[in-house]
């Protein structure tokens, strides 16, 4: 899904295949050392400016500090399209130091598409502070093949405005879905308008949101074999029911119904939707591509939550590259992306150029060392209110993170399907949609194999 990173994700396709690892051996340069080209993921769109000179100015830096080293970078925006993702990789024409979302780890792996960086881990110079879960997803059979780059759980996203307006106290949000209900029926008392709970319904975001509450209430969408439906459960009974009722019973949930990313987004960041599941970059572009007011949102823990969705990314190297270009691609990987205070993690310079600092949208190296330094530092530079999101970070910890789903976008557009019915038909019939949705995936799941 769209992330920021997205139900977020930076990952840069089509590429032509020059620079991706030629196989051909480096020629020395006229200083000395070897004369290396490595193409990179992602660099920032031309509609970002400042994000991108930055971007540019790292890799200038990047290239004095070791000679003979070219970055090219991909200019292409969006990084992540999933139509176009799977033909791009079977082609061969990836980045010699490209971005895989976690719901493709498997599938780039299995298919030998990532090279295998064991041996090369120790360019990493805080490996072992990054979080020990996000190193599991990208290792197969005791092999490395990624650096994990991205990590992120799922809360509940609110307006702390209309929390206010509606006799709330927004520092004390809902821990159970009972109090969701009560909070977002308050909201919608507000006026016509207002929206006491926004949800999706479609374009596949219904049956992500729909993972993301399962996961919550500690159910499953898969078995454990990943060979059967596991959503026809109590768990997803209740997920469903819940909606059903905030919106036929309560009428907290306006009439519209929500497709896409970007629907929900806009709704929230017009300041009438008081309540929305998302991880905390939901905040950042809520503020900064859809005009909310920087103060009016938080994030809280997700309620009565035994697992949070979990998310993100980890940086791959072609395993058509030579081992002169490993190894300056993981060099890139280590400065850009993994240094306290440089690249991603200079948020003085992300403060200084009018970026939103301070939302904990990445938590990749947890509470390591590493991970301190990096909240430290993020909430020394903050531009944003801190404590808005305490909540969210004093729970993180606590909430075991689950994975998405295997072959999750396809299973997503099938949950789709009972998310709109009871958002959209009062008389819908839970245990029918479940059925059917159920015997839609364990037919998509025999077909896979």
């Amino acid at each position: 899904m769209q992330r920021s990173t997205g139900l977020l994700l930076a990952t840069v396709i089509g590429l032509v295949a020059t620079g991706c690892g030629s196989g051909e051996p480096a020629t020395p340069s006229a200083g000395g050392a070897k004369a290396v080209t490595i193409t990179v993921a992602c660099q920032p769109a031309r509609t970002a400016p400042k994000e991108r000179q930055a971007w540019d100015d790292d890799v200038a830096t990047f290239m004095k500090a070791h000679p003979g080293v070219t970055v090219k970078s991909t200019d292409q925006q969006p990084c992540f399209d999933p139509k176009t993702f799977g033909p791009k990789l079977a082609g061969g024409q990836m980045e010699t130091v490209f971005v895989v979302p976690v719901t493709n780890y498997n599938d780039v792996i299995g298919q030998g598409q990532a090279l295998d960086i064991t041996q090369y881990t120790s360019s990493i110079k805080n490996w072992n502070d990054l979080r020990a879960d996000a190193r599991e997803l990208v290792t197969k059979d005791g092999k490395v093949y990624g650096v994990p780059n991205v990590l992120y759980g799922v809360g509940l996203v609110y307006n702390r405005a209309l929390f206010t307006q509606a006799g709330l106290d927004p520092n004390n949000p809902p821990k159970t879905w009972a109090e969701v209900r009560e909070a977002a029926k308050k909201i919608a008392g507000l006026g016509s308008d207002y929206v006491g709970y926004g949800e999706y319904s479609g374009g596949n975001t219904g049956g992500w949101h729909f993972t993301q509450a399962i996961y919550g209430r500690g159910g499953e969408v898969l078995s454990a074999d990943n060979k059967t439906a596991a959503f026809n459960s109590p768990e997803g009974k209740a997920v469903l029911q819940t909606l059903h009722d905030m919106r036929w019973v309560d009428n907290s949930m306006g009439n519209k119904l929500l497709i896409g990313w970007e629907s929900l987004m806009v709704a929230m960041g017009g300041g009438k939707v008081g309540m929305m599941l998302g991880a905390p970059d939901v905040v950042t572009d809520v503020v900064t591509k859809f005009k909310g007011k920087t103060a009016d949102y938080g994030i809280t823990a997700l309620p009565e939550a035994k697992a949070s969705l979990s998310g993100g990314e980890a940086y791959m190297i072609n395993p058509k590259a030579t081992p002169d270009e490993v190894k300056a691609g993981m060099e890139w990987i280590d400065f850009r992306f993994n240094t306290v205070g440089k690249g991603r993690f200079d948020f003085a310079r992300g403060k200084a150029i009018g970026n939103p600092v301070g939302v904990p949208d990445n938590a990749v190296y947890g509470d390591s060392p590493t991970g301190k330094a990096i909240q430290a530092d993020r909430v020394k530079n903050a531009s944003l209110p801190v404590e808005n999101y305490q909540s969210y970070v004093d729970s993180a910890a606590s909430i075991a993170p689950k994975a998405e789903p295997m072959h999750a976008q396809e299973i997503y557009a099938v949950l789709d399907v009972p998310m709109s019915a009871v958002l959209s038909r009062k008389d819908a019939n839970i245990d029918d949609l479940l059925k059917d949705a159920e015997t839609k995936v364990n037919n998509l799941l025999a077909a896979k194999g």
